[in-house]
């Protein structure tokens, strides 16, 4: 009885939140590809976590890495995840497969902002299946039908691309306005807007500082309770406006490149970039706001408020009061943001990460460029 063969399929993964996507559902995979790619077949998934470099053009060596790492390691078939947008022409890339060289890249800001373990799944499917297609003697598009109708719950309209130079290689891209959204949302979550507020602590000393001296001061009291709710409401927005103004320009995240190709790339880093601290600042507001309504709570006597107010007072005086005193110091801590270490805020931006990787393959290259060139002098040196 012949044993069935075995397929070795590697996944390299960028840090980050394809690191934290695969390491999840690594053990899954081996059943799952069993069940949907080839089941004579056993599967081995092995994955690894690492920085997956760009070259000269900015885009991801699939070739490279493929002879590199499964000549390396053994495997058969290598997948990259990467948390970079990728592009095809001017559309979002999902995935690129390179059956030839058994190598395939998916990027995981195209796939969305929810579901991104489920959507993941889904991708690594078709395109190991893809993949797998010339060593099995399988039909690369058997059970298409089932996968695309999966995709489509979790993708955008999309459709396949080929990969320009590199003929071998076709892309799963999203079009239209909804894929474009798409990829914009993938970003902000990867980017992980949240997590900005813990390293705002000046800003957010400077914001409860202020906002603690408006609730126990009486002419806050007044003016607050003189303020209807649309007009708060709009006091709010324009003060979380100002505050991710305020960080975008002092911190010198709004890209400008002079060339029309990299302008039209940035407005997406931009745009991802001023979402993100928008997103960042409103939950420094929401913090604030139920810190401040606690404060003023134990704070501030409801007979001693209605005094100063020359009015019965409930729970909606309270809450206009802590709606204004948060709007005034998320004002306020603009100002605090500009304690804050510059690269901390910058590494919220898309377009930084990618710099640095450009910037390291600068290096590289200049490296090697000065070693070339110091290499014929060795040499005229040894024959002297």
């Amino acid at each position: 009885m012949t044993a069935p063969p075995q397929v070795a399929v590697g996944v390299l993964a960028d840090e980050g939140l394809p690191e934290q996507v695969i390491t999840t559902i690594a053990d899954e995979l081996p059943e799952i590809f069993a069940t949907r790619v080839h089941g004579q077949t056993r599967w081995r998934v092995e994955h690894e976590v690492d920085q997956l470099p760009l070259d000269e053009d900015g885009d991801i060596p699939m070739r490279t890495l493929s002879q590199r790492h499964r000549q390396d390691r053994g495997w058969d078939l290598l997948v990259l995840v990467t948390d970079l947008p990728r592009r095809a022409g001017t559309d979002p890339v999902v995935a690129g497969v390179d059956v030839e060289h058994g190598v395939a890249m998916i990027s995981l800001p195209a796939l969305g902002a929810v579901l991104v373990r489920r959507r993941t799944r889904a991708l690594l499917v078709r395109v190991v299946r893809q993949l797998a297609s010339r060593r099995l003697g399988i039909d690369g598009n058997h059970g298409e039908q089932e996968t695309l109708a999966r995709l489509r719950e979790v993708l955008a309209p999309k459709r396949r691309m080929p990969g320009g130079h590199q003929s071998s290689t076709t892309h799963l891209a999203l079009v239209g306005l909804r894929g474009r959204l798409r990829l914009l949302a993938g970003m902000v979550r990867d980017n992980r807007p949240w997590r900005l507020v813990p390293h705002l602590a000046g800003a957010t000393a400077a914001a409860a500082g202020t906002a603690a001296y408006g609730i126990i001061t009486s002419s806050f009291w007044k003016l607050a309770d003189a303020l209807s709710p649309l007009r708060l409401a709009a006091i709010t927005v324009v003060t979380i406006l100002v505050m991710t103004v305020w960080l975008t320009v002092y911190n010198h995240l709004w890209d400008r490149p002079s060339e029309a190709a990299e302008r039209r790339k940035a407005l997406l880093y931009n745009v991802s970039t001023a979402t993100t601290l928008a997103i960042g600042v409103a939950c420094m507001y929401a913090i604030l706001y139920v810190l401040a309504l606690l404060a003023a709570a134990v704070l501030i006597d409801s007979g001693y408020f209605a005094q100063a107010l020359e009015h019965p007072v409930g729970v909606g005086s309270y809450l206009n009061l802590v709606w204004l005193c948060s709007s005034v110091g998320i004002v306020a801590g603009a100002l605090g943001s500009s304690l804050e270490d510059e690269e901390t805020v910058r590494n919220a931006t898309y377009g930084r990460r990618e710099r640095e990787r450009q910037e390291q393959n600068q290096r590289r290259r200049e490296d090697r460029m000065s070693r070339e060139r110091e290499s014929p002098a060795q040499t005229a040196r040894s024959d002297e």
